[in-house]
């Protein structure tokens, strides 16, 4: 068994002798070697190791089950697993609030493998018959489906090159189909493939795009696939900043622990699942994720308050010249603003999930962005705008002129994504990071404040394009933005609705 001291991990992450609290630095209390392998896990990065390893580690330090190991898969970088090798797969997950720092080591990573190098050990692990879930944090891009319809991009060059050497696979849909066909072929039961991304119905796209790859193959094994395969979507949740240097400078000299790769997280975290497995269930209910029905409707709570909070709320605050999701917090007048948005305007949309507060997830989520010690530089949150304005703004302003409801608040944060594409690369606002920054700067700024030709990139804003009424409002609204300012903007919003306690 692990024991509270240092000389179970001296001098994997062990540099020097323990400094500070040393109650306060909390290790693995099982033995890792019975540690058993239970889970592939595709995409291994900051957010896998705050979020879904801690949950598998949970399951062996409270003694539930030691069966859900994790074996860790790179596809594309390797710095990750060059940092965790030599540490034997070890590495510190800090909780970080106004309280302090809670360091905790987590063991549950047993090996990693970087796919461009270790093809053949990434396939032996996921042919295993010891593993029976595959989770994968990929981004939206890894899925390579195409936009229109959800499936498999055939055009993608990589996609190609799976489908000319399907037993060399590169990509996430190329491995997990290859790895399924060799363990039909051996008689071995599937695996269950579980995406964690914020991918709209992510259980749905993935199906799709590992079904169209497999049928392009062989349209027995893609039968196989649709008939045996579990592809549950799930709902993740947890504020997970980028590693820093002054990170791993805290756990020096705070506690001796020379960690190549630590990661930080807020205390919050949450799993939703959808109750949809092929091969045997992971026990997480026991460490606090939920097995649902249908997760759809919490991943619109999601989308549309966190989500779509911080996109409300991040282009508001650039233009304020502000530079993180805390500082905006601590303005009160921006900070009532989006809680008044997201009760007024938002949580009217949506139909609450069974056991959901959602007056109480409104105001923790205004608390959980104040939170100074993981805060998001606005930068970072404003980033691809034209991707995130669409899947997180856009939706309830459409719902909410359906329902002939308000959504002032709503346009007046469109508003301000308008203006920061107008305004971006000049004075406080930063270059526009997106990949669409040159043509949707140029429509902004040769428009001024007429909202029309920007609002007319169909692809981006469907129906909006089309509604008059509508480009009346936002225009009424960039002027004025331009002749009050945001903080006058708001402060008219707020004498016009009765604000939140915030």
């Amino acid at each position: 068994m692990f024991r509270q001291d240092t000389d179970v991990l001296s001098p994997v992450i062990f540099r020097d002798p323990p400094r500070g609290d040393r109650r306060a630095l909390r290790l693995p209390s099982y033995d890792r070697t019975a540690l058993q392998k239970g889970v592939v896990h595709l995409g291994v990065g900051g957010f896998h190791r705050a979020h879904q390893a801690l949950y598998f580690d949970d399951l062996a330090d409270r003694r539930i089950s030691t069966a859900w190991g994790v074996v860790g898969v790179g596809l594309r970088t390797g710095a990750v697993g060059a940092a965790l090798k030599p540490q034997d797969g070890l590495y510190t997950l800090v909780e970080r609030d106004e309280a302090g720092d809670r360091p905790r080591v987590i063991g549950a990573l047993k090996s990693y493998h970087h796919a461009p190098r270790e093809r053949a050990a990434v396939l032996d692990a996921l042919t295993d018959p010891s593993t029976k879930v595959v989770t994968l944090t990929i981004t939206g891009g890894g899925y390579l489906s195409a936009a229109a319809d959800g499936g498999l991009d055939v055009a993608n060059s990589e996609v190609l090159a799976d489908l000319e050497r399907p037993r060399e696979p590169s990509t996430a849909p190329g491995f997990l189909v290859e790895a399924l066909r060799l363990r039909r072929q051996a008689g071995h039961p599937p695996f269950t493939v579980m995406s964690c991304d914020n991918v709209p119905a992510n259980g749905e796209v993935t199906r799709s795009v590992v079904g169209s790859m497999a049928r392009l193959r062989d349209d027995g094994l893609g039968d196989w696939i649709e008939g045996n395969v579990a592809f549950p979507s799930s709902v993740v949740d947890r504020i997970t900043p980028g590693t820093s240097p002054a990170l791993r400078r805290v756990l020096a000299k705070g506690f001796g622990l020379w960690d190549r790769s630590p990661v930080a997280a807020e205390p919050f975290r949450q799993w939703i699942i959808e109750d949809e497995f092929c091969n045997e269930r992971p026990p997480l209910q026991e460490v606090g994720a939920q097995f649902v029905s249908s997760a759809s409707q919490h991943e619109l709570v999601k989308k549309r308050l966190l989500n779509g909070g911080h996109t409300a709320i991040a282009y508001l605050g650039v233009l304020c010249g502000l530079e993180r999701i805390d500082d905006v917090m601590r303005c009160r007048p921006l900070r009532r603003f989006l809680g008044t948005l997201m009760e007024r305007e938002v949580a009217p949309l949506l139909s609450c999930p069974a056991g959901l507060d959602l007056d109480g997830y409104m105001h923790s989520l205004l608390d959980r962005f104040a939170n100074r010690r993981v805060a998001d530089p606005l930068a970072r949150l404003c980033a691809r705008g034209s991707v995130k304005v669409p899947a997180y703004l856009l939706p309830s302003i459409e719902d909410a002129i359906g329902a002939g409801r308000e959504h002032d608040g709503l346009t007046l944060a469109l508003s301000g994504w308008f203006l920061y594409l107008r305004e971006g690369g000049n004075g406080s606002v930063g270059a526009v990071c997106d990949p669409a920054a040159e043509r949707l700067q140029g429509l902004a700024r040769q428009s001024g404040l007429d909202p029309r030709p920007l609002l007319g990139e169909r692809d981006l804003f469907g129906d909006l394009a089309d509604n008059e009424e509508f480009a009346k409002q936002l225009e009424a609204t960039l002027r004025g933005l331009d002749r009050v300012g945001v903080t006058g903007m708001v402060e008219s919003y707020l004498h016009a609705h009765a604000a939140v306690r915030a």
